[in-house]
């Protein structure tokens, strides 16, 4: 019996050993007019083998590219594409430059850092009043998400406060959206309820049940 492992390793295993053997055959063929059209059928049934592909824009592009690739970029067809070559396709990404400043409250967002700091451009009270009531619902809603359940209004008030270098405040900070509306919005519907002196004795009568 042969085994995988003795046979020749799959560059690309998504499309299965046939395939790679019906390039490998092609490959042998010497006649060229033959030889593409044994590589336009190949290229059928490898779309045929992903039709999750067609999905992708310029989808055959990539079958031609696997097809190369797979033979190790040595079938010599006319490919309706550029021919890709290895040292294109095994060459490292440019290294990615990550942001280097620092964010005050990291489940507020840098963007929402950035936003406030735009308070100071705008003249119309109006308008900024209104743009201080719809990011101070924002950054409860945001605080909310990592720490569901549980939010102070006048901290939300003092956080949008500092970031807006003091050019926003929030006289009442009573009149932000309610914490169980926010938490409906969000696909959450817990309650927001403070734990009082019934819930906790009966935890306590529980546990020394669960005890006995």
């Amino acid at each position: 019996m042969e085994y995988n492992t003795t046979r020749e390793k799959l560059i690309l295993p998504e499309y299965g050993r046939n395939v790679q053997n019906m390039i490998s055959h092609a490959m042998d063929i010497k006649d060229r007019e033959e030889r593409n059209r044994a590589s336009q059928a190949i290229i059928e049934v490898m779309g045929q083998l992903n039709p999750h592909l067609r999905d992708v824009d310029d989808y055959r592009h990539k079958l031609w590219t696997h097809l190369f690739l797979m033979s190790d970029f040595k079938l010599d067809v006319d490919s309706p594409y550029e021919t890709p070559k290895p040292e294109v396709l095994n060459e490292r990404p440019d290294q990615m430059s990550y942001p280097s400043g620092k964010i005050k409250f990291g489940h507020y967002g840098k963007y929402t850092e950035q936003l406030l700091k735009k308070a100071t451009e705008m003249d119309d009270p109006e308008v900024k009043d209104s743009f201080k009531m719809a990011m101070a619902n924002f950054m409860k809603k945001q605080y909310l998400v990592h720490n569901n359940g549980a939010v102070e209004n006048h901290v939300i008030a003092e956080n949008l406060t500092e970031l807006s270098n003091g050019n926003l405040t929030v006289d009442n900070p009573d009149e932000l959206v309610s914490t169980n509306i926010l938490l409906k919005t969000m696909g959450l519907n817990k309650k927001f309820t403070k734990p009082n002196k019934s819930n906790k004795t009966n935890y306590k009568s529980k546990k020394k049940k669960y005890k006995k």
